[in-house]
């Protein structure tokens, strides 16, 4: 069985100005280093679908839902603004039924068999989506709403999300607070957007803060010490990655150290974890990761792990 990626062009239409820096170019960046790396050949692409509405309704409210899909700008207007540093363009709402409709349709190729594992290089990303709202660069949360098919459509009993995003996903961790169902593992920069007091940790919320500056060594003996035991402990059927490369030290919207070969051990040990678990089964989406160069290296770092190429 192969990798996948999945996408569409839909994703690369929403836009929030050119200035900012969750832009477009972010997926044209992923696609020309897969070209580069010589690996393009060995991934088998396949079209984001979109998702329907009732997929989006597990995780989210129907206020969420209809900030999105009725505040659309018409063709050639303005953006319609829903906080200081997230807004809906005419192409929004496509967008975001195809990134969560690519992480759903992925969980489903990954339980049947069809693929190995999956990543989707969509955008919007997800992770600070809440269940009420929309927020910090995201509409919907592609990564809880295949999570929420998983176990809700596929009849899973236990998944984990994973969040290696250098901004900590609160929307997931809001999503899952109260679901034994699932496990969420993450670090993130703190103090640092979007300034969510760190939650206690417990089986199945390991959340763990990090301070500015710190590199692949530290987070590597966090994976060994923290999330690992956590994960193995828990036996998640399917794995979920909320794959944000902005933890890379060459990104100048975070501030910490980490560098192409740490995203490719953290998803091996990943892999290994599933591979005992969870017959393999990962599904794996694009949050953060603005700095281009880096960002598309990140990706080819991970996608090959995935592939294990």
């Amino acid at each position: 069985m192969s990798t996948a990626i999945y996408s569409h062009p839909d994703c690369q239409r929403h836009e929030m100005g050119e200035w900012h820096p969750e832009s477009p170019a972010r997926l044209l960046a992923i696609a020309d280093q897969l070209i580069n790396s010589h690996i393009d050949d060995f991934i088998e692409h396949r079209e984001a679908p979109l998702a329907d509405v009732a997929s989006i309704a597990r995780n989210h409210s129907a206020n969420a839902i209809a900030i999105v899909r009725d505040n659309q700008p018409h063709e050639g207007e303005d953006y319609y603004p829903i906080d200081g540093d997230t807004s809906l363009n005419a192409h929004t709402w496509r967008a975001a039924l195809r990134a969560a409709g690519a992480a759903v349709a992925a969980t489903d190729a990954v339980i049947d068999g069809e693929i190995a594992n999956a990543f989707c290089s969509v955008r919007p990303p997800g992770h600070h989506a809440r269940p009420s709202a929309p927020m910090g660069f995201c509409m919907f949360n592609n990564v809880a709403i295949a999570a929420r098919h998983a176990l809700d459509v596929r009849g899973l009993e236990r998944v984990a999300v994973v969040d290696f995003d250098v901004h900590h996903g609160n929307g997931t961790e809001e999503a899952f607070r109260d679901e034994k169902r699932v496990l969420m593992a993450s670090f993130f920069q703190h103090p640092f957007y979007p300034y969510c007091d760190p939650l206690p940790i417990t089986p199945n919320r390991v959340n763990v803060p990090l301070p500015a500056h710190s590199k692949g060594d530290v987070v590597r003996q966090l994976v060994l010490e923290r999330w690992l035991p956590a994960l193995n402990a828990f036996k998640p059927q399917m794995i979920f990655i909320s794959a944000g490369f902005d933890a890379h030290r060459e990104d100048d919207l975070g501030g910490m150290g980490l560098v192409e070969a740490d995203y490719a051990w953290m998803t091996e040990k990943l892999m290994e974890v599933a591979r005992q678990h969870a017959k393999g089964r990962i599904v794996s989406c694009l949050e953060g990761g603005y700095n281009l160069s880096a960002l598309g290296r990140s990706v080819v770092a991970h996608i090959k792990a995935l592939a294990e190429i």
